[in-house]
């Protein structure tokens, strides 16, 4: 017998009729003898309907109450889960993040966990019962609703998975794995039988929607085995995320060079042209973006003709805005001589832990790109990874021809 967490996303919940579909898996499960917990979204598209029908009461809905009205999509879910295991005869009992204690800091819209009061859960679970979690939620310390950002029911599961120390988290969604590239761009791309923590860590970060880059940390640092699995077919093996072990030498030599290539089109370029080049000026510029809770991606500072500086760095595409104004507000003490915002880019990234043993790579990548006449605007490299900034025109291109060049379509 097993303890398993089960995570189910927007379109495993979509109708009542894949509600039923999900309670029928479950079943199954619960037949063998194991023990589940089942963590669900919201329903398929009501996150970003109750978000709409905020703005038109409120343009810049206020945190908290945003939290508290977008929570409920995943409040319905979970009741209807609960009902459907009921049906087919199995004792259920569902949760919201508050009645669960996930315990969050109060950064609304994206909070982070602090801990998990799991007693509850376990007392469920010996007592038989199929427990049903709302995820993407939880409460701050002075009893406020809060969510967890995009993509929060990942974390959450995981985050469950960790605290029961379950001997699985499944991760159930539209695809059945993870592939090295969306196949929507590339239909040659490949699912994935296995691939390190690592690696699924950087391909999270650089853009690959499988997997919310939360989910990955907490089950890296807490070493949840994890697996993404497609909700629509019977049977399948999906995607097994692994531990790399530094010890085995032979294990890195013989993994694939690139194991999968992401890409972000939700990223803006912000430039700070010609600011003096002296201590403390990088954090003059970001120092105020921080502070507004921005998180800043790429970075990169080059020298001028002149002796001055420019710097350039990466936000969000739904913060570029908001660190304009933050940058147009410190110009003049930081001495810029022009602040230029440019939300027309997209990030490419290949990543692999095969680099480690392979040199050329990014001369490789480079040449690709050079070939097809796309041109770089910034680059970013770590151990297992280079990312590249580009035209986002230029985008779904630059993703075919590295896919190619790397050969990542063959067995």
């Amino acid at each position: 017998m097993a303890l398993i967490v089960q995570k189910y996303g927007g379109t495993s919940v979509g109708s009542p009729d894949r509600i039923k579909n999900l309670a029928r898996r479950v079943a199954r499960f619960k037949a063998l003898g194991h023990q589940i917990v089942v963590v669900v979204s919201a329903m398929s598209g009501e996150t970003n309907r109750l978000i709409t029908l905020a703005k038109e009461i409120m343009p810049e809905p206020d945190p908290r109450e945003l939290d508290v009205m977008v929570a409920t999509g995943e409040q319905v879910t979970i009741g209807l889960t609960a009902m459907a295991l009921m049906e087919l005869g199995l004792k259920a009992k569902s949760y919201t993040g508050s009645q669960v204690r996930i315990v969050t800091d109060n950064a609304h819209t994206k909070a982070r966990i602090l801990r998990i009061d799991e007693e509850r859960i376990r007392a469920d679970l010996n007592a038989g019962y199929v427990v049903v979690v709302a995820g993407f939620q939880g409460v701050d310390e002075g009893g406020n609703i809060t969510t967890l950002g995009r993509g929060g029911s990942d974390t959450t599961g995981v985050a469950l998975a960790a605290a029961l120390k379950a001997d699985e988290c499944q991760i159930y969604t539209d695809v059945d794995g993870v592939y090295t590239t969306d196949p929507r761009v590339v239909p040659e791309a490949r699912r994935l039988k296995s691939i390190t923590f690592e690696e699924m860590l950087e391909l999270a970060s650089q853009g690959s929607k499988v997997l919310q880059i939360r989910a990955v940390e907490f089950a890296g640092k807490y070493k949840v085995k994890l697996r993404v699995l497609s909700s629509f077919e019977e049977d399948g093996e999906g995607t097994l995320i692994t531990f790399e072990d530094p010890e085995n030498k032979d294990s890195i030599m013989e993994q694939p060079i690139i194991s999968g290539i992401a890409f972000n089109r939700d990223e803006a370029k912000l430039m700070v042209l010609g600011v003096p080049d002296k201590p403390g000026i990088a954090y003059q510029i970001l120092g105020p973006v921080a502070d507004a809770k921005i998180d800043v991606d790429m970075i990169i500072q080059n020298m001028g003709a002149d002796g001055s500086t420019d710097f350039t760095f990466t936000v969000h595409k739904n913060d570029m805005a908001k660190a304009l104004s933050i940058l147009n507000q410190v110009q003049a003490h930081i001495g810029a001589r022009e602040i230029v915002g440019d939300d027309k880019i997209a990030k490419v990234s290949i990543v692999g832990v095969g680099m480690r043993s392979h040199v050329g790579i990014a001369s490789q990548m480079f040449r690709t790109l050079a070939e097809e006449g796309i041109n770089i605007q910034m680059i970013s490299t770590s151990e297992i990874k280079i990312a590249v900034v580009i035209d986002e025109k230029y985008m779904e291109l630059a993703v075919r021809v590295l896919h190619k060049a790397f050969e990542l379509e063959e067995a």
